[in-house]
């Protein structure tokens, strides 16, 4: 798409570029729109005041239609993820829920908080609860933004007693994910627990209660009818 000789481009340069079509066209002249002139991505144009504007080119387009493209191959195989990890959850005899809106305060403030799945054993006696979280991350560029929130890490953990990172084969080592967190290691066949996480009771408070008592936990997955 772009000269061999010019700098890669990155998806700072496609945030840029779809900001660029969603926008006038005003010049920011910094080096991403130079890059971005020279990969043939923008385009100058001039009004008839004379006033400069960029306009995206059709190279342009198909940059960002392939960006699309990856976002939901991503989004997709994060969401496929996520069920997973659910429904193994539910088969160890837990109550899973995905995508939670959760508040917690590991510190001064309050957090806004939404784990990927969110899980409490199916038991009547408080105490045996055990409420876990589960991080799911596919892409090493997510896992490394989300390793730099430590805020989000505690809340997490003011959520729940355990707390695991699953990571997608290839992405990272356990050894990258803070010793606070347990790290689970999903192939194509099968999720495993590279390292467990610390175990901390801990009872759900009532504001947790108060969504949970709000939401639909997953729906029990179907087993395999039995072979005759």
């Amino acid at each position: 798409m772009s000269d061999p000789g010019l700098p890669p481009l990155s998806r700072q340069h496609d945030r840029r570029l779809r900001q660029m079509y969603r926008s006038a066209g005003w010049p920011c002249q910094d080096t991403v729109e130079i890059e971005l002139l020279a990969a043939g991505l923008l385009e100058r144009r001039l009004e008839p005041s004379g006033r400069e504007y960029l306009r995206v080119t059709d190279l342009g387009i198909a940059r960002l239609a392939q960006a699309l493209d990856r976002n939901r191959a991503a989004l997709d195989a994060h969401e496929a993820l996520v069920l997973r990890v659910a429904e193994e959850a539910q088969r160890a005899g837990r109550i899973a829920y995905r995508g939670l809106g959760l508040l917690a305060k590991p510190g001064e403030r309050w957090l806004q908080l939404r784990p990927d799945v969110y899980s409490i054993r199916n038991t009547s006696v408080e105490d045996y609860l055990e409420p876990v979280v589960h991080e799911i991350k596919v892409r090493r560029a997510d896992l490394l933004s989300d390793l730099k929130k430590p805020d989000k890490r505690a809340g997490y953990l003011a959520l729940a007693g355990e707390c695991y990172y699953v990571l997608q084969q290839g992405i990272a080592e356990p050894e990258e994910i803070p010793p606070e967190c347990g790290v689970m290691i999903a192939s194509a066949s099968r999720i495993e627990v590279a390292r467990l996480a610390p175990k901390r009771p801990m009872k759900p408070g009532f504001a947790t209660w108060m969504v949970l008592a709000k939401a639909a936990p997953c729906r029990q997955p179907l087993e395999p009818e039995p072979r005759l």
